[in-house]
């Protein structure tokens, strides 16, 4: 399936969710009408009993109190606002103080005013109606695309998935949808604790004293119970590679590495701005999505898979026909270097079976002996010791010409913006570049994102979000946990809507 393809079955998704639920909402409003229809349909005879009550009451007969009291009851439960309810409550008033000539002219219309409000309730009841119908029908209508789409992006990954599942630990069922819930749980108290701290730190002036307590102890306590249970949740909740196949629909990234680069690659770096929990190789696996899901080998025997690319567990005695097979499946090949001898074996293998453009190799700074391997491999030497001693994770990107001439790009900061020219331009642009500045993230895996985007675009590869996904995937958490407080805020809404309109019943 292809990107375009992608999104646009995502957005028959979120078009179909958000169309359902509001079908949904305009289901229940339209029961509420029927009630109510139903509940008012004895109303002429209530209104017949409630004047000859009255006309009693006038007679002399003190015993038409009780039946004018419980008329007015009735219509004050079950009458809409309008004029037959308001016609009552009047009269009764009168009625109890002695004013029984003017109740009873209040109610010479009393028959009338019924019908016209009936009349009312069945105009909103066929309009409640129609609206919900409105809103239904496409939402159903969608479904079929929205099936089809699936079943096409799902069918594009059989045979990867044929070939990964069998490398994908079983587990129960209900094992990730608990852990998911979980998670959620983790995300919605980690996004309310940095909202209540934050304000207490940016407004906590103008707050009385224990206001500012209660939202920064608050806050603090939220934010690290999120934190904690994230901590749990998250690695028994992430997919495994053939999940993350069959959901995205793409030829995948496969990212090949040491296991011994596992223990940098989880580092969780500062992110200024924003509060982050996501490691480098959660921020470099989501600039490489832009290309495909990214799925990896994991370290055999781990008890839970690290966070980022998707894992497959091989057989330490028989993995390189799986992974040569998944070399041809790739769209891309991207190859952490090292000084294991599984990795050179790897770099050959995609030196002499795939097209040179598919490679994309990840070299670490401080490693003299790694350029010096790489250059026995290629044609031409690549002059990566020049920037062997940047970064020790990732210091260089290396992409390859058809002919194998390689291209070394190294990871550096983002330059700085050029000045702007024009005093018009620099008053109408200094507030944006301010705000934007306030967000950005640069972290190592921001910086080897960017190098990344460089490298792929001189063969030919152009993906320019691929450094603002290294950015959103640092602020996953924050934007994870407004959308599950948000989801919470809608669904208790819509089930106490619904038990407003059952629980009456």
């Amino acid at each position: 399936m292809s990107s375009g393809l992608r999104a646009f079955a995502r957005l028959i998704i979120a078009v179909a969710i958000v169309m359902a639920y509001v079908a949904l909402h305009l289901a229940i409003t339209a029961g509420m009408d029927l009630r109510a229809c139903d509940r008012f349909r004895d109303a002429p005879a209530r209104a017949a009993a409630f004047t000859s009550a009255l006309d009693r009451y006038a007679a002399g007969d003190v015993s038409a109190r009780a039946e004018i009291r419980a008329g007015d009851a009735w219509f004050t439960e079950n009458a809409p606002s309008g004029a037959s309810r308001s016609a009552v409550s009047s009269a009764t008033g009168d009625a109890e103080k002695g004013r029984v000539s003017l109740a009873r002219e209040r109610v010479a219309r009393l028959a009338a005013d019924v019908e016209r409000d009936r009349a009312r309730l069945d105009r909103k009841l066929g309009s409640s109606r129609a609206t919900a119908l409105y809103w239904a029908v496409p939402a159903v209508v969608l479904l079929g695309p929205a099936l089809w789409l699936r079943r096409r992006r799902r069918s594009g990954a059989e045979e990867l998935v044929c070939v990964v599942s069998q490398f994908v630990p079983r587990q129960p069922w209900w094992r990730r949808p608990v852990f998911l819930m979980g998670s959620g749980a983790g995300y919605g108290l980690f996004a309310g604790g940095v909202i209540a701290a934050g304000t207490a730190q940016r407004k906590g002036h103008d707050m009385p004293p224990l206001t500012f307590m209660l939202l920064l102890v608050g806050g603090l306590a939220g934010l690290g119970a999120g934190v904690l249970i994230l901590r749990y949740t998250r690695p028994r909740s992430a997919r495994g590679a053939a999940q993350a196949l069959l959901a995205d629909g793409r030829h995948p990234v496969l990212y090949l590495r040491s296991f011994a680069d596992d223990d940098t690659a989880a580092q969780v770096d500062d992110s200024g701005a924003y509060v982050s929990i996501h490691s480098r190789e959660e921020q470099l696996t989501g600039a490489l999505g832009a290309i495909g899901p990214v799925i990896t080998v994991g370290r055999p025997g781990e008890p839970l898979p690290r966070l980022g690319a998707a894992r497959f567990y091989l057989p330490l005695d028989d993995w390189q026909p799986t992974v040569l097979r998944l070399m041809e499946l790739s769209q891309l090949i991207v190859l952490r270097l090292g000084l294991g001898a599984s990795l050179w074996w790897e770099v050959g293998q995609a030196r002499a079976t795939q097209p040179a453009r598919k490679l994309v190799l990840l070299a670490p700074g401080g490693l003299p002996e790694v350029a010096e391997r790489l250059d026995e491999h290629l044609p031409t030497p690549s002059g990566l010791n020049e920037v062997a001693g940047g970064d020790a994770w990732t210091s260089a990107v290396i992409t390859f010409a058809p002919d194998w001439t390689p291209h070394v790009h190294s990871v550096g900061p983002a330059p700085r913006a050029k000045p702007l020219r024009g005093a018009l331009v620099r008053r109408g642009i200094r507030a944006m570049r301010a705000a934007m500045a306030s967000t950005m993230n640069y972290t190592p895996a921001y910086h080897v994102a960017r190098a990344m985007k460089a490298a792929l675009a001189s063969v030919g590869i152009r993906k320019r979000t691929m450094g603002m996904r290294a950015n959103l995937a640092v602020q996953t958490s924050m934007w994870k946990g407004f959308t599950v407080v948000t989801a919470v805020f809608l669904l208790s809404w819509l089930a106490s809507r619904a038990l407003q309109l059952f629980g009456a019943q």
